[in-house]
């Protein structure tokens, strides 16, 4: 099933949003983190956990969500295919994968964040966690993104059969 023109632009564009939008999240989470990292205030790091908490269940959790949605809906919709191309298929995998370990990491963040709300105290060892997660979420994102513009060639043995049987129903009309 193919999306009409003005639909798949429209998909499209929200795709493309919310991807650029939590990308752009991360980079803000990963400069919450340096900051932490960077200053000795107590009260800075304590803020920084909180901070870090908003950002990431109100910003970069449904930005996540929100991207693999639209991102299943524009491959089942377009002549992409879910599964027909690597450079998809590759796409999906790091999104679920990237989107699990986010809310897997967000549990951390939130325990981190009600501990410097509960106790007053600022603990820096979970951050240093957080810069490898945020980190290695912002490489897979532009990996991901890398995906996207270039689209490499390469179509998986679905997408083969699948472009076959086009072949032998168009040479049969």
């Amino acid at each position: 099933m193919v999306m009409k023109p003005a639909l798949r632009k429209l998909a499209l564009t929200v795709h493309i949003t919310s991807s650029v939008g939590w990308l752009g999240a991360v980079v803000g989470f990963l400069i919450l983190v340096v900051a932490a990292l960077s200053s000795q205030d107590t009260k800075t790091v304590q803020a920084v956990w909180i901070a870090m908490e908003l950002t990431g269940w109100f910003a970069i959790v449904p930005l996540a969500l929100f991207s693999l949605l639209t991102g299943l809906v524009m491959s089942m919709g377009t002549k992409w295919g879910l599964v027909r191309h690597y450079w998809v298929l590759f796409k999906l995998l790091l999104t679920i994968l990237a989107t699990a370990v986010l809310l897997l990491n967000m549990q951390t963040v939130s325990f981190f964040a009600e501990v410097a709300i509960g106790t007053g105290s600022a603990d820096l060892g979970g951050m240093w966690g957080e810069l490898l997660h945020a980190g290695g979420g912002l490489l897979v994102l532009l990996i991901i993104t890398i995906l996207s513009v270039y689209k490499p060639r390469g179509m998986t043995r679905y997408g083969l059969r699948k472009q076959e049987q086009q072949r032998k129903v168009t040479t049969i009309d």
